[in-house]
């Protein structure tokens, strides 16, 4: 499906079907998230750009490869975003961070936003946008278009769930931006929820349902 990138890892695909039985608790949903999207970030950021430094070993000097992670940005599509966020951020805790704010209009399905804040000089850095449902594509196609009026050097989608709705959505609007999934469920039900996902992330992840 175009510029899909599926994440099959069996350790992965172990974790997504805990998460996903109904009666998996608040804080194992969470747990689970958070390590999914540990070991997500390390396919996602495969091409990060290097650059060398000098370092000391015990033994002698010598040169070593490192990321840049001030020129690194994740932004987490409020809540839900959140989950996913935090374990990305364990893995490259250097990373800066912004928030879009964005509600999904319960008849429209429309995404409304409420709230925008990124790092300033988006232009020399490179955006990794999460949410862990790319359902409607409504909420993930509204921040990329924000997004993009501050000209990224690049920017990556990533989530834990997404279907062939959410997929063609993404990439009618924004046909450059991969997508990194570790599940391409079967549909959208009439409600707009993946089947047979998860249920809604956010209220399984802070327990308000």
């Amino acid at each position: 499906m175009g510029n899909l990138h599926l994440i099959d890892h069996p350790l992965i695909q172990h974790k997504l079907t805990l998460m996903r039985q109904k009666d998996v608790s608040t804080n194992g949903f969470r747990q689970l998230l958070a390590e999914i999207s540990m070991l997500m970030t390390y396919e996602v950021l495969r091409d990060i750009p290097l650059h060398e430094i000098e370092i000391d070993t015990p033994l002698e000097s010598t040169t070593g490869a490192v990321i840049d992670g001030k020129k690194l940005v994740f932004v987490s599509i409020l809540r839900a975003g959140s989950g996913i966020l935090e374990g990305m951020l364990s893995v490259v805790p250097s990373a800066r961070v912004g928030h879009i704010g964005l509600y999904r209009d319960p008849k429209t399905l429309v995404a409304v936003e409420y709230y925008f804040k990124l790092p300033s000089d988006l232009a020399e850095r490179d955006v990794v946008v999460v949410d862990p449902m790319l359902a409607t594509g409504n909420s993930a196609v509204a921040a990329i278009d924000r997004i993009k009026e501050y000209r990224p050097r690049s920017i990556k989608f990533v989530c834990l769930l997404t279907c062939p709705e959410g997929v063609a959505a993404m990439q009618a609007a924004h046909p450059e931006v991969p997508i990194y999934t570790a599940a391409l469920d079967r549909r959208l039900d009439e409600h707009g929820y993946i089947v047979p996902g998860l249920g809604d992330a956010g209220d399984r992840i802070f327990g308000t349902k």
